[in-house]
């Protein structure tokens, strides 16, 4: 199993828009590519993002190839596209590829 935790900052004033997005079809369009959500969390502090998420896969090149699936997905597209009729909802976006130790309790 890996795990690959993604840290969003959102645009000024679109946190709200932002969440609500993954919400209401962000989710739906990982479940059908395969992309395992383990969690999603807010930092207290501001500049550590406004949205950090964990997602899991067998491996890299599975949950890469769900990435580029969800990415293509026509109702993702769609979605993204209406969601930022106004401009953009993330300025920037981290992803750092996790693997459990073997004393994890997560593996």
């Amino acid at each position: 199993m890996i795990y690959e935790l993604r840290t969003y900052w959102a645009a000024p004033g679109c946190a709200g828009a932002l969440h609500r997005r993954f919400r209401e079809l962000t989710l739906r369009c990982f479940a059908r590519h395969g992309i395992g959500v383990v969690g999603f969390w807010v930092p207290p502090r501001p500049d550590d993002g406004d949205l950090v998420y964990l997602v899991a896969g067998a491996d890299q090149a599975a949950l890469e190839a769900a990435w580029l699936a969800f990415r293509a997905d026509p109702e993702w597209r769609a979605g993204k596209a209406a969601s930022e009729s106004a401009g953009p909802l993330v300025t920037r976006i981290t992803s750092v590829w996790l693997t459990p130790t073997d004393y994890s309790p997560l593996q």
